[in-house]
């Protein structure tokens, strides 16, 4: 866990340093707000995930990559990985603001203000997790939305802002709870 969240602190400090804008998504995200209001039912994921604006890849790479990270595009996923483990498991995986992370996806990464959790790692708000999380919906999506709400975290206005395809996809979810 330290390691995973050593990562994220690492590349996100490095960025938010040179004013470039960032954002954790994904497990590890999901994992930091759960852990805030309810640690026992947090579950921590083996990878660091990004949000980035992509016209900013190139002084992204610049910034990392003297700091061991080298970048990689490999089936169709941008991603950073750690010179001393050139795994993808260990890397930062990148998704960028205000497009389908897959073609046939519903809808895009939404961009807001990230919020900070431990570590000070800048992190996506809950409702844009929701979000990419209904939009994905693979059943590791669907077991963190179950996560995200079984502690309160998806609030009748996080709903409210949802799309009906995705308040829809979130009514599916609950139903299997």
């Amino acid at each position: 866990m330290d390691q995973i969240i050593d990562v994220a602190a690492r590349f996100t400090g490095l960025l938010e340093k040179a004013g470039i804008p960032v954002r954790v998504v994904g497990g590890l995200a999901t994992y930091l707000h759960i852990v805030q209001v309810d640690p026992p039912s947090a579950r921590l994921t083996r990878d660091v995930d990004v949000a980035i604006d992509r016209g900013r890849l190139e002084a992204i790479r610049a910034i990392v990559e003297p700091h061991g990270f080298i970048y990689r595009h490999a089936a169709g996923v941008d991603m950073f990985l750690l010179a001393e483990n050139p795994n993808a498991r260990s890397g930062v995986h990148v998704v960028f603001v205000g497009e389908k992370v897959r073609p046939e996806y519903l809808e895009s990464v939404p961009e807001s203000t990230p919020v900070r959790a431990k570590k000070d790692i800048l992190i996506a708000p809950v409702a844009d997790l929701v979000h990419m999380k209904l939009t994905s919906f693979r059943l590791k999506d669907k077991v963190h939305i179950q996560d995200l709400d079984s502690v309160g975290l998806i609030t009748p206005e996080i709903e409210a802002g949802l799309s009906e395809p995705l308040r829809q996809r979130l009514a599916e979810v609950r139903a299997t709870e």
